[in-house]
């Protein structure tokens, strides 16, 4: 399947180390199944993000694992994303300095779930600590994140998770991500991704929205109208 997404795709976020952090034999299957342009964002282990008791040890243990994405060039960065319990407070901002430290060199993105980080004085305090800052697609539900096009360090990242407010609080196993996106909703998005281009060297955009395939087939539309839109 990585084979075939290659294809189509120049770079893929990898979910599974969330939930288990795999061997380093299994980073260098990934890495000769790619292209040498081909870049891998990988999610931190639940260890640091949701659990928050060894981090230190979850992190170094990533890294080590990560080491064959790494001598091949293509590990890209880190992602953590925090869940809707992660609020802004000084307890809070200290681990994600810990968290920095941890990881080095690598780039490392944050995305957060609690509206209580949506602060200016929390962009800047992700910018002079080079940590870079997740802009997310959602519902607009009360607490939730809404819309930006925030650029905290030199690179942009967006998330695409799909606006199913029925399910999202509720919703079993991936039910609150089954949702298919329209053109319409996609093409708002176009001016806030202009912005985001402009104020970072490089961007990624993903759509977390992956049941029934509706993920790829929206990033595929959404590739196309970006380039025209840039065009």
């Amino acid at each position: 399947m990585l084979s075939y997404y290659t294809r189509y795709f120049s770079c893929v976020e990898l979910n599974v180390s969330y939930y288990t952090i795999p061997a380093a034999s299994s980073f260098e299957i990934m890495s000769s199944k790619t292209p040498d342009n081909f870049e891998f964002i990988v999610k931190v282990n639940q260890e640091t993000t949701h659990i928050r008791r060894q981090n230190e040890a979850a992190v170094k243990s990533l890294i080590e694992s990560l080491k064959p994405l790494a001598e091949a060039k293509k590990l890209a960065g880190l992602l953590a994303q925090f869940p809707y319990s992660f609020h802004n407070n000084e307890k809070n901002r200290k681990y994600l300095l810990e968290t920095k430290e941890y990881v080095g060199e690598i780039p490392l993105f944050v995305e957060f779930r609690n509206n209580s980080w949506v602060k200016k004085a929390i962009t800047e305090f992700l910018k002079s600590n080079a940590i870079g800052y997740v802009n997310v697609d959602e519902p607009q539900l009360n607490g939730l994140i809404p819309p930006q096009d925030i650029v905290t360090s030199n690179i942009g990242y967006v998330r695409f998770h799909g606006r199913n407010a029925e399910k999202w609080w509720d919703g079993k196993g991936s039910e609150r991500y089954d949702y298919d996106y329209s053109s319409e909703e996609l093409e708002k998005w176009l001016i806030r991704i202009s912005d985001i281009l402009k104020k970072s060297y490089k961007t990624y955009v993903f759509f977390n929205n992956h049941p029934q395939g509706k993920a790829p087939a929206n990033a595929l539309a959404f590739d196309k109208m970006i380039r025209q839109y840039l065009d």
